[in-house]
């Protein structure tokens, strides 16, 4: 696992200002985004801005490919689309990505985020990173 990078990913600035943390369960990675009033994109309704929520999805995404085999450096975003199934509420989102492929310099992710019922997502993520393997 590439620790050092984690704690790297979770230290860059917009990463930090959201408060992203991860739990370990075994071998699954859950990331959390929890609430905070300054990620509300409309309070009207009020729903989590989809930037948030996108930037959440990549960031687990990225800490994915982290967790799941030593890199040399921090993945980078080739292509990403994020479809947005319903608003997020103002509360805690929680995100898993699932590793399609991992080659040797790109590898295939898709991530979801949701709330309270992991069967109703609210967002899911489907990109491509360039990879670097240690060694």
């Amino acid at each position: 696992m590439s620790e050092a990078l984690i704690e790297t990913l979770l230290a860059a600035p917009y990463v930090a200002k959201f408060g992203i943390r991860f739990e370990r369960k075994g071998d699954e990675l859950t990331g959390v985004l929890p609430y905070a009033e300054h990620l509300v994109g409309n309070p009207l309704v009020p729903a989590l801005h989809g930037g948030a929520v996108g930037a959440f999805l990549e960031v687990i995404a990225s800490a994915t490919l982290l967790a799941s085999q030593p890199l040399a450096r921090l993945p980078k975003p080739i292509d990403v689309a994020v479809d947005y199934l319903r608003p997020a509420r103002p509360e805690d989102v929680y995100a898993r990505a699932f590793i399609g492929r991992a080659g040797a310099r790109v590898a295939n992710i898709r991530a979801e985020a949701w709330q309270g019922r992991r069967d109703a997502p609210v967002a899911s993520l489907h990109g491509h990173f360039l990879i670097k393997p240690a060694g």
